[in-house]
């Protein structure tokens, strides 16, 4: 009988080196270090049960990019049957492969599945990226068919939120023949920019604004003059309070998995680094976070007979309108929208078991 799986260290060449850049001499302001993300990501890739392999994939420039992969050795096999079609999961901005904790062993019961950080993100490199929207959004699409390649997958159901999810429509846009099955989760940069609502009111104009959440507002504040997450890095000694006073919501989210400050520590050293994945996002953005480039002008790009299911949190602030919209676009026969419930913009962490079933079931009728 084999002996219970036990979640694999990261392996070899696991090492970073330090920004040569003029910010070289931050890391002594700022509490944070590639070594310390690795640390506070090891403590939750722990939680982990299935077989876990935790590797660096290079890619044909020698960027590389940060990868699990999980699969349940424990599920019987016949030697006839053909594998299944992958899951592979994209993480939205300012994440990393940690915040698929509550969904990694459900998913990958049945079937491989493949996380990885975004390139600029997380534990992957951290290259330059242009400042013209188009460009940024193709540095980062070349980066995930390029990490394909590496990995030596043919097809995959691909599932995307935030900004993954806007990523991940623009690869099945210009790869199709790779995805059997496209899932958005709350994602980013669909819409474009509303139009104030102009209504008459005694003679006199009033115009309705969209509602924005506060938050939201006060990031863009800051992404119209730096990069999203400078804040962060120029609070120093006092970034890690910083994400813990504004972003509470992600302790509480993970409170049964962690007592204490872990899920905030990994959120902080993602994002404490050197800028660059930001960069990228800034270039494809413009004022409070709508995209240069909208995705409801190109979804019709997508093939009419590929899949796509668009979940929302209830609860949300991104507007599940955009994925009605799709669906009218694109027709309702290939496209579907769902609500879950009690969610919000995090769905896979604020309902995970919703999630995770409403995911499995999509991932069962590919095969």
């Amino acid at each position: 009988m084999d002996p219970a799986p036990v979640p694999a260290p990261p392996i070899q060449n696991d090492c970073e080196a330090e920004s040569s850049s003029v910010w070289s001499w931050w890391p002594s302001w700022r509490p944070t270090s590639m070594s310390l993300l690795k640390t506070t990501e090891s403590k939750i890739l722990a939680c982990i049960k299935n077989d876990l392999w935790a590797r660096f994939v290079t890619l044909q420039n020698q960027d590389r990019i940060w990868t699990l992969s999980l699969t349940n050795k424990g599920t019987p096999k016949s030697a006839e049957q053909a594998p299944k079609t992958p899951l592979v999961m994209v993480h939205g901005f300012g994440g990393g492969v940690g915040l698929w904790i509550r969904n990694l062993d459900a998913l990958s019961r049945s079937r491989t599945v493949y996380a990885f950080d975004l390139l600029g993100f997380g534990r992957s490199s951290r290259p330059h990226f242009p400042s013209d929207a188009a460009k940024a959004e193709e540095q980062f699409v070349n980066s995930i068919e390029q990490w394909r390649q590496a990995v030596g997958l043919e097809t995959m159901i691909l599932l995307g939120h935030s900004l993954g999810g806007y990523l991940a429509t623009s690869y099945a846009i210009q790869h199709p023949s790779r995805v059997s099955h496209l899932i958005l989760v709350d994602p980013w940069g669909f819409p474009e920019r509303s139009k104030p609502e102009v209504e008459q009111s005694q003679g006199a104009e009033v115009v309705k604004r969209p509602s924005i959440p506060r938050w939201v507002k006060a990031i863009a504040s800051v992404v119209s003059l730096f990069n999203p997450l400078a804040v962060i890095r120029a609070a120093g000694p006092w970034g890690p309070g910083l994400v813990n006073r504004f972003r509470p919501d992600f302790k509480r989210k993970f409170e049964d998995l962690f007592d204490d400050d872990t899920m905030t520590q990994y959120i902080y050293h993602c994002n404490a680094q050197t800028p660059s994945g930001e960069v990228g996002f800034r270039a494809m953005s413009e004022t409070l976070g709508w995209a240069k480039r909208p995705m409801l002008q190109r979804v019709h790009l997508l093939p009419p007979s590929m899949p796509v299911t668009m979940l929302y949190g209830a609860r949300s602030w991104v507007d599940s309108s955009s994925g009605d919209r799709a669906a009218e676009i694109r027709g309702k026969a290939h496209t579907r929208v769902l609500l879950i419930n009690e969610a919000s913009h995090h769905v896979y962490a604020d309902q995970p078991d919703d999630f995770n079933r409403v995911v499995e079931n999509i991932c069962k009728s590919v095969d």
